[in-house]
C-alpha cells in the first residue's frame, strides 16, 4: 500500500497528445453521467444504452447484449501485408450497493446504489480511446477490440463473456486494462508481471450443536463453543500451512450465534474469505478448512455444513505484455513515484479470467488527490478520483495500441 498523501502532481501536460487533452471535456461529461446512473452487475441497461448510443454515433462497430448488458466494439487500423494482432482492451460497468455520502453535482441518483471504485472511470476512458481510434486507424495496424464488461463486482461478467465468444473472431492475441487506483497518487503507474491481485474465493459455515440452559451445560452442544475453536483454528492455516513466502489471507467476517444470555445456542453461522497469490494454492484452502471444521465438530459431538466458492482466480499478468505496458508508462509518467513496478493488492478482480486464457497485463493508474479531497480508498462512501486521470488513462491505452500493434 502506497500512501495517498505523498506528493501529487499531475503528469506533464506536453505527454498528452493535443488530440486526447481535447477530450478531456468529454471525458468527464461522460464519466459524471454514468456516476449518476449507477447500476448493480447485470442490470447495467442504462449504462449500455449510453456506450452503444456513442458508438452508433461514431459510427463505430460494435455488439450489445453479451452477456446479458455487455458490449464488444471493434476498430480496424490500416492494412499491411503482415500478419495483423488483435489487441483488447477491457472496462467493468457495474457499481456498488452503496449509498453515497459526496456532495456533489453529479451525485448517484440511485438510491443505494454508487460508483464507489471507478467502473465509471474505467468506461468512461475505454469509450474515449474507442473514439480516438476510430479517428485515426492510420496510426496502428490489425485490429482492436473494446470489452464494456458487466458485474465484475459479482457475480462476475468475464467469464460470461467469454464463453460467449468474445475473445474469437478474430482471435484476441493479448488483453490490456487498467484501475484508476486511490492508493497511489494521481497519474502514478503500478505495474509488474505476475500476480498482481489476489484470488477470491468465499465460505459460509453452519455449525448445528444441541442447544439448552445456560445454567446445564452438561445437557447440550455448544455450538458457540465450538464455533469460537474453528475461527482459532482458522488462523493457523496461513501461520503454519502456507510457506512465508507466498502471502494469504483468511478471514472471518461474520459470527452469528445465540438468541438470549441464558439459553446456549444450537446453531452458529460463520461466513469469511480467502485470498492468495499462488496459483499452486487453488484447491488447498477448501481442503484444509473442510479438514479443521470436521475435526472440531467430531471432537464436540456437532455437524456442521459448509458452502465453499471459489470467486475469482489469481490475476497474473504476462511478463512480454507487462513489458510493454511498463515501457509506455515510463516513457509517458513523471510523477513523483514514477511507475511503481511492485503494486500488489489482496483484492480481487474478474479480469483474471480474460488472462487465463490470453497473455495480456492489468495496472494501477493512480487517481489521489488528497489536496482536493480526492483521497478515499475503494468501496468508501465517500470514494471519488481526480478526473484529470483520465486523459492519462487514454494516452497510456492508445500508446499501448500504437506500440503493440506497430
Amino acid at each position: 500500500m502506497f500512501a495517498t498523501n505523498a506528493p501529487t502532481q499531475p503528469i506533464n501536460p506536453d505527454k498528452i497528445r493535443p488530440g486526447i487533452q481535447a477530450l478531456q471535456p468529454q471525458l468527464v461529461a461522460f464519466r459524471r453521467q454514468l456516476h449518476q446512473q449507477p447500476e448493480l452487475g447485470f442490470k447495467e441497461q442504462l449504462t449500455a444504452a449510453a456506450i452503444a448510443r456513442k458508438l452508433t454515433e461514431w459510427r463505430i462497430p460494435h455488439h450489445t447484449g453479451i452477456a446479458k448488458t455487455g458490449i464488444v466494439a471493434m476498430i480496424q487500423g490500416r492494412k499491411t501485408s503482415f500478419r495483423l494482432k488483435t489487441l483488447a482492451i477491457r472496462a467493468d460497468m457495474d457499481a456498488l450497493p452503496i449509498q453515497e455520502a459526496n456532495d456533489v453535482p453529479y451525485k448517484s441518483q440511485h438510491d443505494g446504489v454508487m460508483h464507489a471504485c471507478g467502473h465509471d472511470g474505467h468506461t468512461a476512458i475505454a469509450l474515449m480511446t474507442a473514439y480516438y481510434l476510430s479517428q485515426h486507424q492510420n496510426d496502428f495496424a490489425g485490429t482492436v477490440k473494446i470489452i464494456f464488461q458487466p458485474a465484475e463486482e459479482g457475480p462476475g461478467g468475464a467469464k460470461p463473456m467469454i464463453e460467449a465468444g468474445v475473445l474469437t473472431n478474430p482471435d484476441v492475441n493479448a488483453i490490456i486494462g487498467l484501475h484508476l487506483w486511490n492508493n497511489l497518487p494521481l497519474g502514478t503507474i503500478g505495474v509488474r508481471s505476475g500476480a498482481l491481485m489476489a484470488a477470491v474465493e468465499r465460505f459460509s459455515l453452519t455449525i448445528q450443536g444441541k442447544g439448552g440452559h445456560g445454567a446445564m451445560p452438561h445437557q447440550t452442544v455448544d455450538s458457540i463453543v465450538v464455533a469460537s475453536q474453528i475461527v482459532n483454528a482458522l488462523q493457523t492455516i496461513v501461520s503454519r500451512n502456507v510457506n512465508p513466502i507466498d502471502s494469504a489471507v483468511v478471514t472471518v467476517g461474520e459470527f452469528h450465534a445465540g438468541t438470549a444470555r441464558n439459553i446456549i445456542a444450537d446453531t452458529a453461522s460463520l461466513a469469511g474469505t480467502v485470498r492468495y497469490f499462488s496459483p499452486n494454492l487453488a484447491d488447498f484452502f477448501h481442503q484444509r478448512i473442510e479438514s479443521i471444521v470436521a475435526g472440531i465438530c467430531a471432537a464436540h459431538g456437532a455437524t456442521y455444513k459448509l458452502d465453499y466458492l471459489k470467486f475469482y482466480p489469481p490475476l497474473i499478468n504476462d511478463e512480454k505484455i507487462t513489458d510493454l505496458v511498463r515501457s509506455v508508462a515510463t516513457d509517458l509518467v513523471e510523477t513523483p513515484l514514477g511507475v511503481v513496478p511492485e503494486c500488489q493488492t489482496m483484492g480481487g478482480e474478474d479480469m483474471s479470467f480474460f488472462l487465463q486464457k490470453v497473455p495480456g497485463c492489468y495496472f494501477f493508474l493512480g487517481s489521489a488527490n488528497p489536496d482536493r479531497s480526492l483521497a478515499y480508498p475503494h468501496h468508501h462512501p465517500r470514494f471519488d478520483f481526480d478526473e484529470t486521470a483520465l486523459s492519462i488513462g487514454v494516452e497510456m491505452f492508445v500508446r499501448c495500441v500504437e506500440k503493440y500493434c506497430n
